[in-house]
């Protein structure tokens, strides 16, 4: 072994005990991290890769699935770093090597490309995102009839969510249904016929569309030859964020490794939160029995992010979970200063709270960027930020629309899609239809003919110039015939394709500039990958959640605010963190107290936004709190009720202030004051004599 241990030494005892795992055994057992909130995780994993590394194993054969691209690029350069210790100059070979690190949906990808002819697909399929994937559903549902149906039809949106349940979470449809979805449960039938034309439609046209690549993969596994060949590629798998994953990608990772020899997971129970996604945190739960003997467990409950009175109040909200791996997280971060339970009047006034509590910390030498505010659902911070406009302080809001969701953005990736599979269809539609003159009708006809010929680049340039397109069709069957070929070379070809869009962009946008920007920055990523096809693969299953992720936040400011979703505050810190809404209604929502697993997931949610703060943590109550849920209604207002995860018991835990600073009697809006004129009286005397 070439390893001196002294590159573990920064480890607690409980990181190098997961680190050092199996070291030196030809088939180590498996392993199940449970990582709690700020426990030092990624490092820990980076560690175990390295060590693994750095004590003879082969590089190649190491398979690291995370749960983004980003994260998967930081583990390697971790995992260079903590080599370059022992090896010096020779990690940097040894690293590079690691090439099979990356998200399940890019890993499969590849294993699809590598195995496509043995499984009926062709290499060069094109992958749709998920919006695609609902355009390809609807013309499906176009051609059933089903758009036509007396009855209102679920959506095209509502359709690919439910048919990527059921892929996703392995279930019945039927089932579904009717715990998911079961104002469609009527359509049963329907669906089922909807789903198995989709099916077909992604056949015929060479594309797969997200769930595709874990489904197709775990298939694949199904034959024996084909699992054995693929697993024979690694001998060890770890795996990053394990509490996210779903039932298809827990079968995929049991095909890999079926008795669990060289199979690490890292994760935490208490952090599952993605069950919208088909995640189940059962995966989790059940890992250590999957195997006989079972995987051995080592837990991470040593935080060095948040201070004890933060991680006592988190722990307590947690203790209650009904089904959950037992850990207290501690840290030797000691404070005086509890965690914040502060009531307001209603939004307007929580919005004022958060604005007056940030400045005051900026005026104390606190950036704003080191400062967050965390709500369930996007819409909960409209208050908010109305409030932070009026006062000039810049922010900055994860969770809302993405960057490729921008229609610009979509053109552009639609023009190099069709380029990649002319016979992507919804490619196609969308490029056809930039052109003036060019409709559906058209659209679809010219596709048709595009479909019937063994070259459809060829066959596009016979197709006669449609009616009233002929301002850009004989440029748009260059571009195609030039993209086709190959032969300008990456990223080039997406300046082809720019130039020929730029006249349709201002035609279409009057902030026309704004969105040529967008598109620059879009070329400046490309820039970073080898190959259009990698380009396009990695940016579908792996897309920037904002041009911040990219090239820094699209602000003039140097500092900023940060607001996000719970759900995207995962894996992040900040040394302040405000929590809007902790009512019921909002944590938990109204729609997950349907079942017990709902509301457990709601808890761990809370427990999530709660271990996010380093230093200090504001949670608040409004207990007037605005609602839209119901349109036949209005909007309204309700009175809250203190989040049920906190109560009243806990409170000793918290500082419990009102805000402003008044009795609460006036906050609950009963006035300690007599009134002034009594109109009771008035009124009673009304109509004496």
């Amino acid at each position: 072994m070439l390893a001196s241990p002294a590159y573990l030494d920064k480890l607690n005892p409980e990181q190098r005990r997961a680190v050092e795992h199996g070291i030196g055994n030809p088939t180590p057992g498996p392993l199940l991290v449970i990582a709690g909130a700020g426990s030092g995780k990624t490092n820990t994993l980076a560690h175990r890769v390295a060590h693994l590394i750095v004590s003879g194993a082969d590089p190649r054969r190491i398979l690291l699935m995370t749960f983004s691209r980003r994260a998967a690029s930081e583990m390697r350069r971790r995992v260079e770093r903590i080599a370059a210790q022992v090896m010096g100059s020779g990690s940097g070979v040894m690293t590079d090597a690691l090439s099979w690190a990356g998200t399940f949906h890019a890993i499969g990808a590849r294993i699809l490309r590598e195995h496509a002819t043995e499984i009926g697909l062709t290499p060069d399929f094109t992958i749709h995102d998920r919006e695609d994937s609902a355009d390809l559903m609807n013309l499906v549902r176009h051609e059933l009839g089903l758009t036509d149906a007396k009855s209102r039809f679920p959506t095209k949106g509502t359709c690919i969510t439910i048919y990527s349940r059921v892929v996703n979470a392995q279930g019945d449809l039927d089932e579904v249904l009717k715990t998911t979805f079961p104002w469609c449960a009527m359509w049963g039938d329907q669906l089922r016929a909807l789903f198995g034309a989709y099916v077909e439609a992604k056949q015929r046209q060479n594309v797969l569309d997200y769930d595709d690549l874990l489904l197709y993969w775990a298939m694949m596994m199904a034959n024996a030859d084909i699992a054995t060949s693929i697993s024979g590629k690694f001998d060890h798998v770890l795996v990053d964020e394990y509490q996210d994953t779903n039932r298809l990608q827990s079968s995929v990772l049991l095909a890999l490794k079926p008795q669990g020899h060289g199979l690490t997971v890292v994760g935490d129970d208490a952090q599952s939160i993605y069950s919208f996604r088909a995640a189940t945190v059962r995966n989790i739960l059940d890992f250590p029995m999957a195997f006989t003997p079972p995987a051995d467990i080592v837990t991470l409950d040593r935080n060095y992010r948040s201070t004890q009175p933060i991680l006592a109040a988190a722990n307590a909200v947690i203790d209650l979970a009904s089904e959950r791996f037992t850990k207290n997280l501690w840290t030797d971060r000691q404070s005086s200063a509890k965690p914040y339970l502060v009531t307001v009047r209603d939004e307007a006034d929580q919005a004022r709270y958060v604005v007056t509590r940030i400045l005051e910390a900026r005026e104390g030498g606190a950036t704003l960027k080191s400062q967050a505010v965390l709500f369930r659902t996007s819409s909960h911070s409209g208050p908010l930020e109305i409030e932070l406009t009026r006062r000039n302080i810049p922010f900055v809001k994860f969770g809302g629309l993405k960057f490729l969701d921008a229609a610009h953005i979509k053109d552009l990736l639609a023009i190099l899609r069709w380029a990649e599979n002319p016979r992507d269809r919804v490619a196609g539609f969308r490029v056809l239809q930039l052109l003036p003159g060019i409709g559906p009708g058209t659209a679809g006809r010219v596709l048709d003919a595009m479909a019937t010929g063994a070259d459809p680049i060829w066959a596009l340039g016979e197709i006669p110039t449609p009616p009233r397109a002929e301002e850009g069709w004989t440029e748009l069957v260059e571009l195609m015939r030039r993209l086709s070929k190959r032969d300008t070379g990456w990223p080039v070809e997406l300046g082809y394709a720019r130039l020929w869009y730029e006249p349709l962009l201002e035609r279409a946008y009057e902030d026309a500039v704004i969105r040529q920007a967008d598109i620059l920055q879009l070329e400046q990523i490309a820039a970073g990958y080898a190959s259009r096809e990698k380009f396009l693969t990695e940016l579908t299953l792996d897309p920037p959640d904002a041009t911040s992720d990219q090239a820094g936040v699209p602000s003039l400011d140097e500092d900023y605010l940060i607001l996000s979703t719970i759900h995207s505050s995962k894996g992040q810190e900040w040394k302040s963190v405000h929590v809007l809404n902790v009512v019921d209604g909002a944590i938990p929502s109204d729609l997950g107290t349907g079942s017990t697993h709902e509301l457990e997931e709601e808890r761990r949610l809370l427990y999530v936004a709660m271990t996010r703060a380093m230093d200090e943590l504001h949670l608040i109550v409004p207990q007037r709190f605005f609602v839209t849920q119901q349109a036949k209604h209005g909007d309204r207002h309700i009175y809250a009720q203190r989040t049920r995860f906190i109560p009243r018991v806990m409170t000793a835990l918290f500082e419990d202030i009102f805000w402003p600073a008044v009795t609460p009697a006036s906050i609950s809006g009963i006035s300690p004051q007599p009134a002034r004129i009594d109109i009771g009286a008035q009124l009673r005397t009304m109509w004496a004599k």
